[in-house]
């Protein structure tokens, strides 16, 4: 991405000492000087948080390891999610090979590096910006291949759902692709880099863009919001609770054994009948949440992270958080101790005929088996609850995401060459 080889990475740390990016490099050292005296510009923005702003580039993530990244990665502020079917004809061997094409990729891309050929080095001053990249396949998948009896049971169809209007061709595929980074270049590029590779192997069948909150635009690190304005992600699992990977990543002795150390995610497009949310009142909207829109907490006080206290009367004789707030239904141990990981991506692809915005959330959720995570939380929400009122899904998928590469290897090589 950048001349004679230089990488996107290398680019940034030369920044500072040369001519050709003094604008960059006097912003940087300005934020420097702000943080050092502790001074704070006119916005309220402390000259640390804007230090940690001029640092976005430099973020990394490894390809390599026991885990794919995009998982338990930090949300990034934009990202992509593409599904692609493999083309008429495709060979096992040739999905194989574009596995390890889009692996060598994606690994040189999350490491700040050129992918040489036609590069459209759309990103070439950027670092790394914590990229992300996450490979899945699809039920279909197997059967295309002639691996049927590599596809593991967790990868039933899921069941229809009330709120469900899914639109088929929006829905499912092959292959899958999770692209994450906190610039949006740096994210295009590799969605760019990726759908090239696949020429001639695999063709788009769909293709969502999202995105989240930048890292430092908030005084300190928060839970997300999502378009309704409500913190989403309270409970969700947390990497150093002891039954995190329990929950969250297939066991090492798990079936199909190419699977260990992976994880089943649920992709959903929920769009938001944002036109019909707004013209709730403050009240209201909390009663459908159960929580606090200001800051996350129960209806029945604390902090974001405090337990809701599902029994407590209001002097109204009424539980205080409603019968079919959202906040009741989704807690663990309302649903069998059933969790998944949260990691979605809002969405905004303008305005309808009607003049609605088509807005929402792509849902992403990561879980061990999908019909102890996603299906029994999903069900239940199917029969009561409030939100439903002023979401529809619109789109549906499920995918096997395999372990982690090992330096030297492909993501699925385990399925592809076993």
């Amino acid at each position: 991405m950048t001349d004679h080889g230089i990488s996107r990475r290398r680019l940034l740390g030369t920044a500072g000492v040369t001519g050709l990016a003094l604008g960059a490099a006097g912003g940087a050292a300005g934020y420097a000087a702000a943080s050092s005296s502790g001074a704070s510009d006119p916005s309220g923005t402390s000259g640390a948080a804007k230090d940690a702003l001029a640092s976005l580039g430099t973020g990394e993530v490894m390809f390599h390891g026991k885990h794919q990244p995009g998982i338990t990665t930090p949300m990034q502020s934009r990202g992509h999610l593409i599904a692609f079917d493999l083309t008429a004809g495709t060979s096992r061997k040739e999905a194989a090979a574009l596995l390890r094409r889009w692996s060598t990729t994606a690994a040189r891309l999350m490491a700040g590096e050129p992918v040489g050929g036609d590069d459209t080095a759309v990103a070439r001053d950027a670092g790394p910006s914590s990229l992300s990249v996450t490979f899945g396949f699809g039920a279909s998948f197997f059967s295309r291949t002639g691996l049927e009896k590599q596809r593991p049971s967790a990868l039933e169809p899921l069941p229809d759902f009330s709120s469900d209007r899914l639109d088929k061709a929006r829905s499912n595929g092959d292959l899958w692709v999770q692209i994450g980074a906190n610039d949006p270049l740096v994210a295009f590029h590799a969605l760019r880099a990726l759908q090239k590779e696949a020429a001639g192997t695999a063709r788009v069948r769909w293709q969502m863009n999202g995105f989240n909150r930048s890292p430092g635009a908030t005084a300190r690190p928060m839970t997300t919001r999502n378009l309704m304005g409500q913190i989403d992600g309270t409970n969700n699992p947390k990497p150093s609770e002891k039954d995190f990977d329990e929950r969250i990543f297939v066991p090492a002795d798990g079936d199909p054994a190419w699977m260990a150390g992976g994880s089943y995610v649920v992709v959903r497009r929920i769009r938001m009948l944002l036109d019909d949310w707004e013209k709730l009142g403050l009240k209201a909207q909390e009663a459908v949440i159960g929580r606090h829109k200001s800051d996350g907490s129960p209806l029945t006080g604390g902090t974001e992270t405090t337990e809701p206290k599902l029994e407590e009367m209001g002097a109204d004789g009424k539980v205080v958080i409603p019968v079919n707030a959202h906040a009741r239904i989704t807690r663990p141990d309302q649903n069998g101790g059933a969790a998944m990981l949260r990691r979605p991506f809002s969405y905004h692809d303008g305005f309808d005929a009607h003049g609605e915005p088509d807005a929402g959330l792509l849902f992403v959720c990561w879980q061990a088996d999908p019909m102890r995570g996603f299906v029994p939380v999903q069900r239940k929400l199917d029969r009561g609850d409030a939100l439903s009122e002023f979401i529809r899904h619109e789109a549906s998928g499920l995918y096997a995401v395999p372990g982690g590469a090992a330096k030297g290897e492909y993501v699925g090589q385990r399925l592809l060459e076993g």
